[in-house]
């Protein structure tokens, strides 16, 4: 199967399967969801949504946090992964916010990265979801289903590579969608040690999947005597 036929079923599948699919990071406003992105890094939605209920309530505007310490904010996020780091970057990243960008969460990737605790992979969810642009988050998930689906090379070996290819085959239009498809695919489906195959409605499209009937299905060796 060649790789734009490929990616046109699979952006049809989706497409009728998941019309309005979203993050499930909860969240209402775009500074609560970049308190919420940078919390996630190495950890669970299901996590973030536990902390944050009362992280915002403590904190419900970047002059808030950036009037408290790192050590406050540590205190209601203690149970996430890294919360020493992460603490030092929500404080350091609400003070830039009013420093340098008026306490807008700004829309570009190249100002977004300027803050504390905001990588590229941050800022291409943060300009997706909330400024609709066609960034392409490149998560575990996303790395993990993408090189699955055979969607993109072998030699797309960093989170960098596996985003220039999907924005090269994948309309501007979809991508925003296409970052969860991917992402909510990857969580419940295309598990990591596990893949759960047997419930997937892409094997027809899968590489992965391709391989393991060819290799289940390969004669096997008699025994020598």
């Amino acid at each position: 199967m060649q790789k734009k036929e490929r990616y046109r079923l699979l952006i049809e599948h989706f497409s009728q399967k998941f019309p309005e699919a979203e993050t499930e990071l909860n969240y209402s406003n775009p500074f609560e969801l970049l308190v919420a992105v940078i919390l996630s890094a190495q950890c669970t939605d299901k996590r973030i949504n536990m902390v944050t209920p009362a992280l915002f309530q403590r904190y419900p505007d970047p002059q808030a946090m950036a009037d408290s310490t790192a050590e406050e904010v540590f205190q209601l996020i203690r149970s996430v992964s890294y919360p020493n780091n992460k603490a030092k970057h929500l404080v350091g990243m609400a003070r830039m916010l009013l420093d340098k960008f008026d306490g807008e969460v700004p829309s570009t990737i190249e100002e977004l990265q300027q803050m504390p605790g905001v990588g590229r992979k941050t800022a291409n969810v943060i300009a997706s979801i909330i400024y609709n642009q066609p960034t392409m988050a490149v998560d575990t998930h996303v790395f993990r289903v993408s090189h699955r689906l055979g969607l993109v090379a072998k030699t797309a070996t960093t989170p960098l590579a596996v985003e220039k290819e999907l924005v090269k085959y994948i309309p501007d239009t979809v991508i925003p969608l296409a970052h969860h498809w991917l992402i909510l695919h990857g969580r419940y489906v295309c598990v990591a040690r596990s893949p759960q195959c047997n419930k997937c409605e892409l094997t027809h499209v899968c590489k992965f999947y391709e391989t393991l009937q060819k290799k289940l299905n390969a004669p096997k060796k008699k025994q020598e005597l």
